[in-house]
């Protein structure tokens, strides 16, 4: 039987190895980054998976900085906020990464953009500057995408260009990548000019994850007699995973729409629960999720461990980059280093920005 404890000494969220992850990877290191607003990792172990080595990674949280240090105690973790951050040291970097603060340009907020306090693409942009990377990888919820925001994208761009480099926004939905939510992210994703021409967005995959591939063995680990109807209700992908904020939001599945959505897939999303559905649960039980159930929505293999109380490290969950999507464009920002060509379809697209 797979179960899952509490280490209380160091308040890690530990996994039996019997569990499976959704993917394996090999990788050898030959490109460096550094990345802000590392969270619980999801992007930074996407990118570790595409062949980058961090040379440093910076968060400001407390429990997300311990989670990066369990799961890697050889990356430098800097536990420092990004607006007194300085990457002079780091000049010449091959990537500069991060996923800057969400909550200025989400649907669900105010979406303030450069007038919330949140907003730290000034400072991504500052530290660009500082250690001058051959490409940049920065990741928004989709809100940014609007036109209520296209004067300050467009300033983003202009900023970048005048750094040297190309620039485009892309819509990447995590779905396409082997992620059981739909989750669009906005990515940009920004090249010195003598690599920008070898950069294509990656393509999807063919293969749709849904719930329940990702959930089956979980949820009926402790032999339920209701996993497999449950099973038949699961085959679709799940709506986007919400951490929440330290204001805002706990340990569930967002608001109230989003748990209508849930309840599609026979999944209670009024809160997080430490063990799946016991062998005597009724059949007709909605379960809710486990931790380890809802990193396998965000795409984290199972061996990754987070810290903290539960709602804190549901909150790392929610809001993580899902590694997958993070190794997709890692590896398409590498084949532009490397100056590989790859062959193009007027759909794959390529910089719609000097």
């Amino acid at each position: 039987m797979i179960g899952v404890k509490l280490d209380d000494s160091s308040h890690c969220i530990h996994y039996n190895k019997r569990c499976k992850p959704l993917f394996t990877y090999i990788f050898m290191a030959k490109f460096t980054s550094v990345e802000i607003c590392a969270g619980a990792g999801g992007q930074a172990l996407g990118l570790e998976m595409a062949g980058f080595e961090h040379l440093a990674t910076v968060e400001i949280d407390a429990h997300a900085c311990q989670t990066l240090r369990h799961n890697r105690p050889k990356w430098n973790v800097v536990e420092q906020d990004v607006k007194t951050f300085n990457a002079e040291k780091f000049s010449g970097v091959d990537l500069f990464a991060g996923g800057v603060p969400c909550p200025p340009f989400s649907f669900a907020g105010k979406q303030l953009g450069n007038l919330d306090e949140r907003d730290l693409f000034p400072d991504a942009l500052r530290l660009v500057e500082q250690c001058n990377p051959k490409a940049v990888l920065l990741e928004n919820v989709r809100g940014l995408s609007s036109p209520k925001f296209e004067y300050y994208r467009t300033w983003i761009l202009q900023t970048l260009s005048k750094l040297g480099y190309k620039s485009d926004w892309r819509v990447l939905n995590a779905s396409s990548y082997g992620v059981p939510q739909l989750r669009p992210r906005f990515i940009l994703v920004a090249i010195k000019e003598e690599y920008a021409e070898y950069f294509t967005w990656p393509k999807g995959e063919d293969k749709v994850v849904t719930v329940g591939d990702a959930l089956f063995d979980l949820i009926a680990e402790n032999g339920w007699q209701g996993a497999d109807e449950w099973l038949n209700y699961s085959n679709k992908i799940a709506p986007t995973l919400v951490g929440g904020s330290k204001k805002h939001g706990g340990a569930d599945l967002g608001p109230t729409r989003a748990k209508r959505q849930w309840l599609d897939l026979k999944v209670d999303g009024k809160g997080i629960v430490d063990v799946g559905p016991a062998f005597d649960a009724p059949v007709d039980l909605i379960p809710r999720l486990t931790l380890r159930m809802a990193a396998r929505i965000q795409g984290f293999p199972d061996e990754w461990h987070f810290c903290g109380k539960k709602t804190s490290a549901y909150r790392q969950i929610g809001n993580a980059f899902p590694p997958p999507v993070a190794r997709a464009v890692g590896l398409a920002i590498i084949n532009a280093l490397k100056k590989k060509k790859e062959k193009r379809t007027i759909e794959d697209g390529l910089f719609s920005l000097v």
